[in-house]
């Protein structure tokens, strides 16, 4: 019995000393597997809608920004993780058409934009851009806060900060722990998890118009994901499109669900 009890001690300690480097190199690797960073393949002109904006230090954000039309409000839009600045032209372009204006904001580590991506950087990128375009002359009041995937999370903390009137969320997710957690089922992912964009704790007390649209083929933040944070939310309308999953949710309709966002933005149901 001796030598099976030690045995046993032995195995134990074994299995506990696996999973606790498991969990060590998760915490050490989550920002690689949260943030890509695709990085931009050219130098980004400044002109033609984009511009850079000084941050802390030699950081700064790049921008991609169309003008709205007098009277119109303005989308600004925040990015999944798997794309940069770059991507986000034929969406403000399809938006602009609407007469509305359009402002995509890079994160730091992503497209040209130096740095590394956190959730506290992009939050200070996002609001530097909110900041510019206060000095455009577009208020809160006129400002539409949109987001993708990632971007979801940045969009709703803006909108807490009081940054806007009206909210877009494509494929949203209820907190990043949230979504680790169905990856990695056996780590304590609410202990390991440092960028947390926990928008279902913020949903509650945003009493703003939010249009959350969600693939029901989304295979990487589940529909039921992007419901559940609808329910969170005082006034939200979810609409789930069927056969899209994560990445061509908006794609997949061709401008059917763009049209959808561009006439909730002017004030549409």
């Amino acid at each position: 019995m001796p030598r099976l009890r030690r045995m046993l001690v032995i195995l134990l300690s074994t299995l506990a000393f696996c999973y606790l480097v498991l969990c060590v190199a998760a915490f050490s690797l989550q920002r690689s597997m949260l943030f890509p960073a695709p990085r931009a393949p050219i130098a980004l002109p400044q002109n033609q809608g984009f511009s850079r904006l000084p941050l802390k230090g030699d950081l700064f954000a790049d921008t991609f920004y169309l003008p709205a039309l007098p009277g119109a409000p303005t989308v600004v839009h925040f990015h999944g993780n798997g794309e940069q600045l770059l991507d986000q032209m034929d969406l403000g372009g399809r938006l602009h058409a609407w007469g509305l204006g359009f402002l995509a904001v890079e994160y730091p580590g992503y497209g040209a934009s130096p740095g590394s991506p956190t959730e506290d950087g992009i939050y200070a990128a996002a609001d530097t851009a909110l900041a510019w375009l206060r000095a455009q002359g577009v208020s809160p009041e006129r400002t539409v806060l949109s987001g993708r995937s990632i971007g979801t999370g940045v969009a709703v903390e803006m909108a807490k900060r009081g940054h806007g009137s009206r909210v877009m969320l494509v494929s949203p997710y209820t907190s990043i722990p949230d979504v680790a957690a169905l990856s990695f089922p056996f780590l304590p992912t609410w202990l390991l998890v440092r960028d947390r964009f926990n928008s279902a704790a913020k949903a509650p007390e945003l009493r703003l118009p939010v249009l959350i649209i969600h693939g029901e083929q989304d295979t990487l933040i589940p529909v039921e994901m992007g419901r559940r944070l609808g329910k969170r939310f005082p006034q939200a309308t979810v609409e789930t499109v069927v056969g899209a999953g994560h990445n061509d949710v908006l794609e997949r309709s061709g401008t059917k669900l763009v049209d959808r966002m561009a006439a909730f933005a002017l004030g549409g149901p």
